[in-house]
């Protein structure tokens, strides 16, 4: 093991209102991090056999997503609210399989965790999925397990300081990077009294997600930095966390938006950490999809919920050679149709009703949801991101492409897809090369178990609309006794091998019970894409 101890750099910072008004967010430099220790780890297969015993530990729930400001409600009625007109066609499935369950948290570890997180990505021949807290690697084309299910931790074996132990920990992310061939995995990790946090960061030594990993930590002290989100880009990995503390305080700090030194992290070589703390709420750092990259030199883009009819966009430009050239701009202020915040009352995460004796459960529709997704078409510039609203029976799904996001960013289309008698929730979208889009959420209502739903949109089709919904999974149980909690995350993604197919993981129940969720990873494509191999 090569583990090498960081010094922590910090330069002050001045956190500023003016980033509500469209000015920057920030009123210094950034913050830089080293990282506390880093080393290339042996292969997983075999860590996996060699994970630490974990001590102390039972069944619960991870750490709540905590709200980050105020409800926020419009008096106005949705105007882009509409059920889907038309059937979902000309989509093809590709497979279907099971994910990791609950179960297979108390196989590995003794115990399960709420929620599951549920994160998924292709690369170019696996599957790789994460859940609280189990790791599990597919043969994409068979569906068949490569490794696992396997303690995440168990990617830290022999690494030393926290991240060894970081069974207990949460929020866990798995991205590829088509551009290098590499998986990026992470996951986060603290103590009791959040006195001490971490993310522990991996970044595969090839494009086998079963073998050596390049391991980092990042320390963040004091400060918790809930629900952290990656992002891959040219020229770094970004991130973003919403920032509580000190210790186990409850104060919203703001959402923090960093650079991981992509290029070092790749070789193994020592990295740096750049980041600003904003008086924003729940940043999502943007993901590039496809094989053509963005202009050259152009930033990496951050989105969050301004107010009731704006987002908020913001352009994160890092140096790692000299870290003060580094600079984060906005907000851009983006026009969207009004909306309601869904669960906004006293119960603001759990509203969204299941079949009896099914409990309530989250809604976190206070941000933007995982991924923001990026492509690059040659003529124009796309991201898409989704949000859950108030809307139809109770959740509606409300998405979004905006274009030109580097100059003068705009609305090219929007919609919320809602149901007159069921709630949607919980969503991930995407975009293949010729333009298609799949979004695919959770359902649920009194007479409606939780199901997946898959809605799309053909790039020819009038804009704003959906179609659909198509049910990529029926529900035959519902939760009960588990906290209420729900997500907190799904992922749409793309293949990178034809950048046609998408692939879609998130959780259901086969079977009612407490802590006993199961999940889902389906594939389908466009036939009007044509793959496009770079």
């Amino acid at each position: 093991m090569n583990t090498r101890m960081r010094s922590r750099v910090r330069f002050a910072l001045v956190v500023s209102s003016a980033g509500l008004l469209g000015l920057p967010a920030y009123a210094a430099g950034p913050s830089v991090t080293r990282d506390a220790r880093h080393d290339l780890s042996a292969p997983l297969g075999q860590l996996a056999a060699q994970a630490p015993e974990l001590k102390g530990l039972h069944q619960g729930q991870a750490p709540i997503a905590r709200g980050t400001g105020p409800a926020i409600t419009s008096s106005k009625a949705d105007p882009v609210a509409a059920q889907p007109s038309a059937a979902l066609t000309g989509v093809t499935p590709v497979i279907s399989f099971a994910g990791q369950s609950a179960q297979d948290n108390r196989n590995v570890l003794g115990f399960a965790f709420v929620p599951p997180d549920t994160n998924g990505a292709a690369g170019a021949r696996q599957y790789v999925q994460m859940v609280n807290v189990t790791i599990a690697v597919y043969d994409k084309a068979t569906g068949a397990l490569e490794l696992g299910p396997a303690a995440i931790h168990s990617i830290w074996s022999g690494f030393g300081g926290p991240c060894e132990n970081a069974g207990d920990g949460g929020d866990p992310v798995v991205m590829y990077d088509r551009i290098a061939g590499r998986w990026f995995i992470s996951q986060l990790q603290f103590n009791s009294d959040f006195s001490s946090n971490q993310e522990c960061v991996a970044v595969s030594a090839t494009s086998d997600a079963t073998g050596s990993y390049n391991r980092y930590e990042f320390d963040f002290g004091n400060q918790f930095p809930d629900y952290p989100k990656f992002g891959v880009w040219p020229d770094a990995y970004y991130s973003s966390q919403n920032v509580f503390g000190p210790g186990k305080g409850n104060t919203f700090l703001g959402a923090r938006a960093c650079a991981l030194d992509r290029a070092a992290m790749l070789s193994g070589a020592p990295a740096a950490m750049i980041c600003f703390q904003t008086s924003t709420a729940s940043l999502l750092p943007s993901h590039l999809d496809g094989g053509t990259l963005p202009p050259t030199g152009a930033p990496n883009y951050y989105a969050s919920i301004a107010d009731s009819s704006h987002l908020n966009l913001f352009q994160f430009h890092v140096d790692f050679a000299n870290p003060a050239n580094s600079t984060l701009t906005g907000p851009a202020l983006v026009a969207v149709a009004p909306f309601s915040e869904i669960c906004s009352g006293a119960t603001r995460t759990a509203c969204i009703p299941e079949p009896a004796p099914g409990e309530k459960v989250d809604g976190l529709g206070d941000r933007l949801m995982f991924r923001l997704a990026y492509r690059n078409f040659g003529d124009h510039e796309s991201l898409v991101v989704n949000h859950t609203v108030a809307g139809g029976a109770l959740g509606g799904v409300r998405w979004y492409e905006i274009r030109s996001p580097g100059a003068g960013p705009f609305v090219f289309q929007q919609g919320t897809v809602v149901d007159p008698d069921n709630s949607f929730w919980m969503g991930s979208i995407a975009m293949d090369n010729a333009g298609d889009i799949a979004l695919g959420f959770s359902a649920s209502s009194r007479s409606l178990d939780p199901s997946i739903y898959l809605v799309g949109r053909g790039a020819g089709d009038p804009l704003g609309t959906m179609n659909g919904p198509n049910v990529l999974v029926n529900g035959t149980g519902v939760q009960v006794k588990s906290f209420n909690r729900w997500g907190d995350y799904s992922a749409m993604n793309l293949d990178p091998t034809d950048d046609c197919t998408f692939w879609y993981t998130q959780e259901y129940y086969v079977t009612t019970g407490s802590f006993n969720w199961s999940t889902n990873v389906s594939a389908f494509k466009f036939d009007a894409c044509k793959a496009q191999r770079h």
